[in-house]
């Protein structure tokens, strides 16, 4: 395992656990978690060298921060780093969710501590509430040892937040689809500018980067690397990256993960230029940049599976630009006519809330109209 040193002080393992995507009893929008398997994800990891496990007071409903402090219970509190987050729109009373989570996780302190998902609407929740004050107190009785924030917002959000506080870190959405189609490497470079430690989420895209269209996979076959390993290299690589969190969801996931953490080459200028030309033929493809980080789906009243109809939404997209007609590729839309109308994109009543707490700020309520429109 490759190890960053954060601020000459501690080793960081180059690859960080995400508990986002935990393993689940089975597939499906809210289904349990699988601790067995959670489990044996984090004792793989362990044994492996990963030494840095990311939560939030969100993920699986709660579990995750439940889940994650169990099964590092075993090992030694010294032999691991654990970051989790405060989220402003879950819960405004900063104090009651910073205990609670101490209390989930089994730990008498977080060692990583961010603001979760700041964005330009959000970042005046957080400034205006009260909570920065009292995380820095926490960080001066030890309860806290290092605070950042993780960031969705614009390039200039991000410069105003760091005139304004003194930060340990700061993790964003970094992969080489948004470094070339998006402001990811804007945001890198202000970070890089301002010598904070980059912690990088979203490396694959949330899945994206690992599952290509046809086109796009005979470039990795000429390197003889998958496109998930190819993706989380690009990442590794650039300076000022202390680690990069993937979403492991089973264990063969985790063992190419850890495996391409091992690996240490910068790639190629012509790597480099496959990857900007792969990130172009997604553009054409993907009408909704969705990452599945289900956000969305807490707060909305109607309770859609919002991500799996934005799929939907994505597959009759890329069906209408082959065909090149829209018509014959509403058929892609049918099959949401097998659930239940409340949970049929017409069931949205428009009133904004998936759009509010979406890290890309994506126009939510505008897709679904326009399905159920298309489908009716």
């Amino acid at each position: 395992m490759r190890y960053q040193t954060f601020k000459n002080e501690i080793r960081l393992s180059k690859l960080g656990l995400g508990a986002m995507r935990l393993p689940q009893t089975e597939p499906g929008f809210a289904r349990p978690v699988d601790e067995a398997k959670a489990q044996e994800l984090i004792d793989y990891c362990m044994k492996h060298g990963v030494n840095y496990y990311d939560t939030a007071y969100i993920y699986h409903g709660g579990k995750s921060e439940v889940i994650l402090g169990q099964a590092l219970s075993k090992y030694p509190r010294e032999s691991y780093y654990v970051a989790d987050k405060f989220n402003v729109q879950a819960d405004p009373d900063y104090k009651l969710q910073f205990n609670e989570q101490l209390t989930r996780l089994q730990m008498e302190y977080i060692d990583f501590y961010l603001l979760h998902g700041v964005t330009d609407l959000t970042m005046k929740d957080y400034e205006q509430g009260g909570c920065i004050p009292y995380f820095q107190e926490q960080k001066q009785s030890g309860e806290i040892k290092y605070l950042g924030f993780s960031f969705h917002g614009t390039p200039d959000c991000l410069r105003e937040l760091l005139k304004k506080n003194s930060w340990d870190f700061v993790q964003i959405q970094l992969n080489y689809y948004d470094w070339f189609q998006g402001t990811a490497k804007e945001q890198y470079e202000i970070l890089r500018e301002h010598d904070i430690p980059i912690m990088v989420m979203e490396p694959i895209h949330g899945g994206m980067l690992a599952e290509l269209p046809e086109e796009c996979i005979q470039v990795f076959a000429q390197n003889n690397v998958s496109p998930a390993a190819f993706a989380l290299r690009f990442v590794m690589n650039l300076p000022g990256i202390a680690v990069v969190l993937s979403g492991m969801s089973d264990i063969k996931q985790t063992k190419e993960n850890v495996a391409t953490a091992d690996i240490e080459r910068e790639l190629t200028a012509d790597e480099l230029s496959q990857l900007e030309e792969i990130s172009a033929i997604l553009r054409k493809k993907i009408a909704v940049p969705c990452t599945a980080c289900r956000y969305c789906c807490d707060n909305c009243p109607q309770g859609l599976d919002i991500p799996s109809l934005l799929s939907a939404y994505n597959d009759y997209k890329d069906e209408a630009a082959a065909l090149g007609d829209k018509n014959m590729a509403t058929w892609r839309l049918f099959r949401l006519k097998a659930l239940p109308e409340d949970k049929q994109p017409s069931a949205c009543i428009g009133c904004g809330s998936c759009t509010a707490h979406c890290p890309q700020g994506l126009d939510i309520p505008a897709y679904m109209k326009e399905m159920a429109e298309l489908y009716n």
